[in-house]
């Protein structure tokens, strides 16, 4: 499971504060930490600092950088604070995120190539996000058409198929795994991602329907998440899906992690 640490993203209140403050020490224990905690890419988000962003990102590319070589993810609406990120970043950073929406892929889509850096292709175009588990199948062919025209092949490419809240219809989740497994099953190479809240949206104890639904994706083939590392059950849950999936040959993640005590708090 390719894991995204999710944690440096500015919209969190505690991260903004450290942002503005420039608070380099708390930013770098929080990126060391998911690291530590088997991150696989460090998330960088800046965007809630509107007209800034670029300055912003910046200084936390540079920041995190002192503590860890770990790939990042550049996650930003704003096309100038994506490119200084990708600048910074170095070798092997994911994009966060593109969409089908003619005007963000013309301008996205070159940056990407231009820094042989992967993507997350939300499933939506300029018609926005859609019900119709047939016709967001149908973005998603185009968005990796485009991309694969562009000169980015699907190894970098991991597909969103934008989760929506099941509190607002009942279909939601399973189209989500529907469309999961049908996008691993299509595109040789392929990955397919997302972040787990929407789905719990409006819903009480909402870490139980988190946990539940990312099992439930993983045994459609999903193999990417935008996660918080550091919550230790959710990271021992993902070690026993794959282990359960036959991804864990003969246990050896699973048993290493115990043998690290990394199981013995969520039992």
């Amino acid at each position: 499971m390719i894991i995204i640490g999710e944690l440096i993203n500015s919209t969190r209140k505690k991260i903004y504060a450290a942002i503005e403050a420039k608070d380099a020490n708390y930013i770098k224990d929080i990126a060391k930490k998911q690291v530590d905690a088997c991150a696989n890419y460090v998330d960088v988000n800046s965007g809630a600092f509107v007209g800034k962003e670029p300055e912003y990102m910046e200084w936390l590319v540079k920041t995190v950088r002192e503590v860890t070589d770990a790939p990042l993810s550049i996650d930003s609406p704003n096309i100038e604070a994506i490119e200084v990120g990708l600048k910074l970043a170095g070798p092997n950073a994911i994009v966060n995120s593109i969409t089908a929406e003619k005007e963000k892929f013309e301008k996205l889509a070159p940056i990407v190539k231009k820094y042989n850096a992967s993507i997350i292709a939300l499933s939506m175009d300029d018609r926005g996000m859609l019900d119709d588990a047939n016709e967001v199948l149908k973005i998603i062919e185009k968005l990796v058409t485009d991309l694969n025209n562009m000169g980015i092949s699907n190894e970098k490419i991991f597909v969103d198929p934008l989760i929506k809240p099941i509190s607002t219809n009942s279909c939601y989740g399973l189209d989500a795994m529907n469309i999961v497994e049908k996008v691993m099953t299509t595109f040789s190479g392929i990955h397919t991602i997302c972040g787990l809240s929407n789905v719990s949206f409006g819903l009480p104890k909402r870490k139980i329907i988190n946990q539940t639904f990312l099992m439930l994706l993983m045994a459609k083939g999903l193999d990417s998440a935008i996660i918080d590392p550091l919550d230790n059950r959710l990271m021992a849950m993902i070690l026993s899906a794959e282990m359960l999936l036959g991804k864990d040959d003969f246990c050896m993640n699973y048993l290493n992690a115990d043998r690290e005590g990394k199981l013995e708090e969520v039992v």
